[in-house]
């Protein structure tokens, strides 16, 4: 019982560190040049268009804002236009490329 759970758990294990999992920070900076109107080059935000600071941010969290605005949990309708079509590893790649800044 103990070797099938220890095959299952390196069978997991294997599943979601796996390349097909990877995220791209070079792909990340592409998508972010439509970013960079309201959130500045560097991530720093814009108060005037109420554009926050989003450099600084762990991934998983920048992963999550961005997934709630797409699928309407969180409601930023100035947002939804830019982030309504990107994939999910889309996201994960911008998130990448934000955690540089």
């Amino acid at each position: 019982m103990n070797r099938a759970l220890s095959f299952l758990s390196v069978l997991v294990f294997s599943a979601f560190f796996s390349p097909a999992f990877a995220q791209d920070a070079a792909k990340g900076a592409t998508l972010y040049a439509v970013c960079i109107q309201c959130h500045g080059d560097k991530g720093e935000g814009n108060p005037a268009q109420k554009a926050p600071k989003i450099s600084g941010q762990h991934d998983w969290y920048t992963i999550k804002q961005i997934t709630e605005i797409k699928n309407g949990v969180r409601k930023n309708p100035e947002m939804l236009p830019f982030v309504a079509k990107l994939t999910e590893q889309d996201i994960k790649d911008l998130a990448a490329y934000i955690l540089t800044l």
